[in-house]
């Protein structure tokens, strides 16, 4: 006999368990993920920095949201998720000044040298930093998030991937690896995978797209100060920050994949050091690991979080592009607000309550699931 939950949430990255652990313990939850572990793709390949002037306007809101929300936790507990770290712009004046927001400063070129010494003066024209910045413990992060839901009640299932879901009478049947299960709410949480899950479904998909980024950590002659910021090509071509003695370093492409266990390609990383070797002191001298992972982004570049109009139950909570760390908190507390209205209340239930700042966000940029 299927398992039947309230909500069943499809992936176990960041995005699906952030919001197995909100809605866990306010009704029924399960939780399917086709590998065999939590958070294997994307989110186990992340930067780990949280960014308030990166991103469209939407993405910013939904950072500073992410920002609160993490700090009301950090108050409460010993360990942290987030410590103090600066990012810092270089590049050309007009470079510069396009990528910089409201969250950053223009600050001089001797400025920018003394916070990362290692920069060769005369390789930049103009920098920009944003001091409200966080490095980010994700596998800290994600754990408690698992461990939350599962305390909750909630019920979590790895190596199940989804091979059949089509919606029966108020609800939907979804065939999982082995098990079969039957929920009120499915959630679309499966990241690069998001729009094949669509279409499993028979719902029509979105035209999300994903994209490769490669990162490596290298062993470097002279390691950056503790308190160095992530910096960053105001161009998009690389940034690199400290990680203990080592650095991590990307080449922050931007090249269209289909879903899939994404591996660096030949080349990338050792053009990269090669150009970092020119433009700063560190001497890279040995690539210790590389990895890619895959953003995934709808046409406008904001995350898509809603019902769709033309499904019913169907959730989507897809599209984080870069930016899954530094919105899950917020997008997590959105959808479980929108999920319990439409799961357990009536109607009119939530008529007079005031929208969230992450839903005027969201609402500002894209007024239907299906703009």
């Amino acid at each position: 006999m299927a398992a039947h939950y309230d909500v069943l949430i499809v992936g176990g990255g960041i995005a699906g368990l952030s919001l197995a652990s909100a809605l866990a313990g306010r009704c029924s939850v399960g939780l399917v993920e086709a590998e065999q572990e939590l958070a294997y793709h994307t989110s186990s390949r992340s930067a780990r920095q949280l960014i308030p002037s990166y991103g469209p306007p939407a993405v910013q809101e939904l950072t500073m949201r992410t920002l609160e929300l993490l700090s009301a936790r950090d108050a409460e507990l010993p360990e942290p998720v987030l410590t103090p770290r600066s990012f810092m712009l270089i590049g050309s004046e007009s470079e510069v000044a396009a990528e910089a927001s409201g969250h950053m400063q223009s600050i001089t070129v001797d400025r920018a040298l003394e916070l990362c010494p290692a920069l060769v003066p005369g390789t930049f024209a103009a920098a920009g930093l944003d001091t409200g910045s966080f490095g980010c413990n994700a596998p800290l992060l994600l754990s408690e998030h698992r461990k939350q839901a599962l305390a909750a009640g909630a019920d979590i299932f790895t190596g199940a991937r989804v091979h059949s879901a089509q919606r029966v009478g108020t609800g939907w049947q979804v065939g999982a690896g082995a098990e079969g299960f039957s929920a009120g709410v499915l959630v679309n949480a499966a990241g690069a995978w998001a729009d094949e899950l669509a279409v499993i479904s028979g719902v029509e998909k979105l035209g999300l797209q994903p994209y490769r980024r490669t990162a490596a950590i290298a062993a470097v002659e002279h390691p950056l100060p503790g308190q160095s910021p992530m910096v960053a090509a105001a161009d998009n071509t690389f940034y690199f920050r400290r990680e203990g003695n080592d650095v991590l370093i990307s080449p922050s492409e931007h090249v269209a994949s289909g879903p899939e266990d994404a591996r660096p390609r030949p080349g990338d990383v050792e053009r990269l050091v090669e150009r970092l070797n020119s433009l700063t002191s560190l001497g890279i001298r040995e690539i210790r690991r590389a990895w890619t992972g895959l953003r995934t982004e709808a046409a406008d570049g904001v995350p898509v979080a809603g019902f769709d109009a033309e499904a019913p139950g169907f959730y989507w909570l897809a599209g984080q592009g870069g930016y899954g760390f530094q919105t899950s908190s917020a997008l997590a507390e959105l959808a479980a607000e929108q999920i319990l209205a439409g799961t357990t209340a009536s109607p009119d239930a939530t008529a007079d309550r005031p929208e969230s700042r992450t839903a005027q966000a969201l609402a500002a940029t894209r007024w239907s699931i299906r703009r």
